[in-house]
């Protein structure tokens, strides 16, 4: 079985991978996400995640051989990057733009070999609609705390799975690791799938 290493703090990333029978190895890289500012959000968010898997692949706690994946999603709405908003007042002001329209959750991911160096990095985007929500449902979700750091300042697999009213693309990057791309790029550096579950 080879190690996967994840290199991110998400629970729900955590939470995905466990879900399809990978127990990840977690490694927080401490990327400072604010330092690409200014890029075109498919390429802030893969340039992210190449930060973040880089920064841990020679890390001493990483066993040999891991594969160490990195990734970063932003919102685009309007061509503009949308973040973690960080601020009640910033989640509010997002949602009064976001509600009743689409946006686009990209999400950068890269994927390490440690045993050869070899690396590998892919964006996936899912189109995300919201519901027309009202300025009450706003103060109340953002009162809860849940879209202050999330990017976009929404969950579908929480509180705010309420307000998204569909999805085009994988649901699962839109929670912030896209299975089917991760797998792909599994697959380019020459490892299978299956050979990172921990249980069939």
């Amino acid at each position: 079985m080879t190690v996967l290493v994840l290199a991110s703090q998400s629970p729900a990333r955590l939470k995905t991978l466990r879900e399809a029978g990978i127990e990840p190895l977690v490694v927080v890289s401490g990327v400072d996400e604010e330092q690409l500012a200014g890029l075109p959000p498919p390429e802030l968010a893969e340039r992210l995640a190449i930060l973040k898997a880089a920064a841990v692949a020679d890390r001493d706690e990483v066993p040999e051989g891991a594969l160490v994946l990195g990734c970063d999603s932003v919102l685009e709405l309007d061509g503009e990057p949308l973040g973690k908003p960080g601020t009640a007042a910033e989640a509010a002001s997002r949602w009064r733009k976001m509600r009743g329209r689409s946006g686009t959750l990209v999400t950068g991911h890269c994927l390490i070999d440690t045993a050869t160096g070899e690396q590998v990095s892919e964006a996936a985007y899912t189109i995300v609609h919201f519901a027309e929500v009202e300025d009450a449902e706003i103060d109340a979700y953002v009162a809860t705390g849940e879209p202050l750091h999330v990017a976009g300042a929404f969950t579908i697999d929480g509180l705010g799975g309420a307000y998204v009213t569909r999805v085009e693309g994988d649901p699962h990057n839109v929670v912030g690791v896209s299975l089917p791309l991760v797998r792909e790029l599994t697959r380019r550096l020459g490892h299978q799938w299956h050979g990172l579950w921990v249980r069939p």
